[in-house]
């Protein structure tokens, strides 16, 4: 009697471990379903220059940004960029800051990282930010930039207005990719 309990206990042992094995494999097979996609290559010299805030994932660093909201991306010579933000606040300044980009991966990668912590912190891997290019019309006129957690979701644009029809196929694709849009919130880009 005691052998069949044991063995009874074993193999419901065996069965359970299974089922938490087969439903973690299920899990693991979904989240890799959900993870963010980023567009196949980035042409870094296409992307340079100014792109216009459309539309924003709220977040603490923007909070005194009110609008015209745009960031300015140039080469620097040690092949990384120089990322220039800027916004108009609450008081009507204009409020500035200066960081710096980089590419994760080969020369085409379109995952980066950027920094605004001062230069002399850039080796603590903590300042840097991640900054994926999850979208981008073949025209390099719009584009969604994302991390991989979808903490912080960017619209820009190179005009300061974006053609609204343009502007919802872009939100089809950014549902597709399991994004949140209603959290989205407009820029408003005044001359």
């Amino acid at each position: 009697m005691t052998l069949f309990i044991h063995t009874r206990t074993l193999l419901l042992s065996i069965l359970g471990f299974l089922l938490i094995f087969i439903g973690a494999s299920q899990v693991s097979a979904q989240q890799a379903d959900q993870t963010v996609k980023t567009i196949a290559a980035l042409d870094v010299p296409r992307y340079l220059g100014t792109w216009y805030e459309i539309a924003k994932f709220p977040n603490w660093f923007q909070k005194k940004c009110v609008g015209n909201t745009k960031a300015v991306y140039t080469a620097k010579p040690d092949g990384n960029l120089r990322v220039l933000n800027s916004c108009k606040t609450a008081n009507g300044e204009t409020s500035e800051a200066e960081g710096a980009a980089r590419q994760i991966g080969a020369k085409d990668s379109p995952r980066l990282e950027v920094r605004f912590a001062p230069e002399w912190l850039s080796f603590l891997p903590l300042v840097w930010g991640d900054y994926w290019v999850i979208d981008l019309d073949p025209q390099y006129q719009v584009a969604a930039v994302s991390d991989p957690r979808r903490e912080y979701l960017w619209v820009l644009s190179r005009t300061p207005q974006l053609d609204p029809k343009v502007y919802d196929d872009l939100l089809l694709r950014l549902k597709q990719q399991q994004f949140d849009v209603r959290k989205l919130e407009l820029t408003s880009q005044k001359n």
